[in-house]
């Protein structure tokens, strides 16, 4: 299995997708000048400033002038004024100096644009060639998150390499998933998914360089199906015997993890309320399992995944919280796509409302966008895939993301915009 050249394909695909474990950045705590404490005048003056016309505000100021060597004047009230006009010029100054900085983006955000078009009027065939490992794209300095590349990584996947030390986390939801004595075709959910997800983690826990596999999935104890899939664990390969640095937790294995109804067997339309609830038991888990490895491989630092890699819709819902939440890098295998679907129901007069009702598409959909935005790299099996499927979506862009690779290899700014990096691998 390890030598088959689609799990191959696969690896070196998600290779560039790890990242060291990056604390995110922490805002420094704000001080109020007060101290906290609440300020009469200080608040006078913010709801004057914030409702008070300058004009009426100079009026003002001009009837307290004039009682100057008046007994009536009241200095109070003089100072007052001024300090509210004072604030109101301040205001109107602050805002001018944001109206600048707005023209100033919106002429950067053209000159992009303009950027981009000379681009794309490139020949971009050049782009389409050349190692995966050297195509991805990053955000730049404005995005929420960055990623930094492990370039040293190419040593985890040689074959003399005998080091173990990666930790990997597959995600599919629905159907029944178990190691021996598949029931594929039970159910419309129960298919060709459940054989490539176990497969794949059985191959991947084979490879050198990867220590642990864990394939996530729903644990269910109902009298109509059989009891395996009420096991919490299920061992799928063990380690390499000849292995000296193997630990007792090493090899692939399925987690099932309680999530929805204990004692119903549920098909996918009907999951997506309880995807919250399996992302923290799937976040518990691998909290715990990263305590563990930390004394097994770790030298007694936490082990975090090296990537999540979520299987359709639902699954990439949730790894996309778990990627956001532990800061790690997640990989994306829609299996098949709602927009898709959506428009073949929709040519065979099917009424929309119809269509959501049984298959839930909106809310499937929605969780495919959310992918996206999410996915460092999304796994397709043709061309045809991206082009005309996943090109349906409002997150990814077949010219754009070409242009955006093509920008990033040379260096280019690409504003902020980010999209997947789409890989073939058959």
């Amino acid at each position: 299995m390890a030598g088959n050249e689609w799990i191959n394909g696969y690896l070196e695909a998600i290779l560039s997708t790890g990242a060291s474990n990056i604390e995110e950045q922490k805002p420094a705590p704000v001080t109020l000048k007060d101290g906290g404490h609440f300020n009469p005048t200080k608040y006078f003056v913010e709801e004057v400033v914030a409702s008070v016309d300058e004009s009426d505000l100079y009026r003002t100021w001009i009837k307290v002038v004039a009682t100057r060597n008046t007994r009536e004047r009241s200095s109070r009230l003089e100072n007052m004024c001024w300090r509210i006009w004072h604030l109101t010029r301040k205001k109107k100054q602050l805002e001018w100096e944001e109206g600048q900085r707005q023209t100033q983006r919106r002429l950067e955000r053209e000159q992009g644009r303009r950027d981009a078009a000379e681009d794309m009027s490139e020949d971009l065939s050049e782009i389409e060639k050349g190692d995966i490992l050297m195509e991805m794209v990053q955000s730049n300095e404005t995005s929420k998150k960055t990623f930094q590349r492990q370039v040293s990584n190419l040593e985890v996947w040689s074959d003399d390499k005998k080091e173990k030390k990666l930790y990997i986390v597959l995600i599919s939801l629905h159907g029944l998933v178990r190691g021996e004595n598949m029931e594929l075709g039970r159910d419309s959910d129960t298919g060709g998914q459940i054989k490539y997800v176990v497969e794949l983690a059985r191959a991947l826990a084979k490879m050198p360089g990867v220590y642990r596999v864990d394939l996530f999935t729903r644990q269910i104890s109902s009298p109509e199906i059989d009891w395996s899939y009420g096991e919490p664990t299920e061992m799928l390969t063990a380690g390499q015997d000849d292995d000296d640095c193997v630990g007792e937790s090493s090899g692939a294995y399925i987690i099932r993890i309680p999530f929805g109804p204990r004692e119903k067997y549920l098909r996918k339309e009907l999951l997506w309320p309880y995807i919250r609830e399996f992302v923290d038991g799937a976040l518990a888990h691998i909290l715990n399992m990263s305590k563990v490895l930390s004394e097994q491989i770790g030298g007694g630092q936490p082990v975090w995944p090296y990537v999540i890699h979520g299987h359709y819709a639902d699954a990439g819902d949730s790894a996309a919280l778990l990627s956001g939440a532990l800061n790690v890098p997640m990989v994306l295998t829609g299996h098949s796509l709602g927009r898709n679907k959506l428009e073949q129901l929709l040519k065979h007069r099917q009424s929309m409302e119809d269509i959501n009702s049984t298959y839930k598409m909106m809310r499937r959909i929605e969780a495919e966008e959310l992918s996206l935005d999410a996915a460092e790299l999304v796994i397709t099996s043709t061309k045809q895939e991206i082009e005309e499927q996943w090109g349906l979506y409002d997150g990814f862009d077949v010219k754009l993301e070409k242009v955006l690779r093509a920008r990033a290899r040379r260096g280019v700014d690409c504003h902020g915009r980010f999209m997947p990096r789409m890989a073939v691998i058959c």
